[in-house]
């Protein structure tokens, strides 16, 4: 099962100057809760945009994309490119964390977007989250309309999407048990 996994502001805006353009905790816990135990994939800025404490991101079995010939990733597996991803066909969770490239590659090659909406204006903005198709159906939205509000005052909402494989989605058909799952991950315990 592979799932990308990324928060965005407005106009798609995921990064600015190689950093994330926001804090948001309620994101992390999320971003924690869902990747736990599972495999992350992520590109090489991604990495090193990590502080050096969370690399590798514990708990998790870490991945990181790069062209680099002969780069090294302590405590991460190196990959060239995707193609391991798109063989993949396991049952467990893989996450693509990252970045603007990479995301716009894997979204072809996913099952599952979780997806955190920031109401938020990121003017430096110059990583943006590939754009989601009518392919993509909402399997969970939260809240149903409005926004959150983070602790710190920034209003934000989450949204899961799946790609219905081989059926005719209707509102009233029955997610599969994997994207379940995921949703259970995902429903904050306030």
């Amino acid at each position: 099962m592979i799932g990308l996994i990324w928060g965005q502001a407005h106009d798609r805006a995921i990064g600015a100057d190689g950093k994330l353009p926001w804090h948001l905790p309620e994101d992390l816990a999320l971003f924690r809760r869902v990747t736990l135990h599972s495999t992350v994939v992520m590109g090489r800025k991604t990495w090193e945009s990590l502080p050096a404490r969370f690399r590798p991101l514990p708990h998790r079995e870490n991945i990181v994309v790069t062209t680099q010939a002969n780069y090294e990733a302590t405590g991460a597996q190196v990959w060239q490119n995707l193609q391991p991803l798109a063989k993949q066909k396991s049952a467990e969770f893989t996450w693509v964390i990252g970045g603007a490239q990479l995301y716009q590659h894997a979204i072809n090659l996913a099952d599952v977007l979780v997806v955190t909406e920031l109401d938020l204006p990121v003017s430096q903005a110059d990583a943006f989250a590939p754009r989601i198709d009518s392919s993509w159906q909402i399997a969970f939205s939260y809240p149903d309309r409005g926004w959150l509000r983070s602790e710190n005052g920034i209003n934000y909402r989450l949204t899961v999407y799946h790609k219905p494989q081989g059926v005719t989605f209707s509102s009233t058909c029955e997610l599969s048990p994997e994207v379940s799952q995921v949703v259970q991950r995902v429903v904050p315990s306030f």
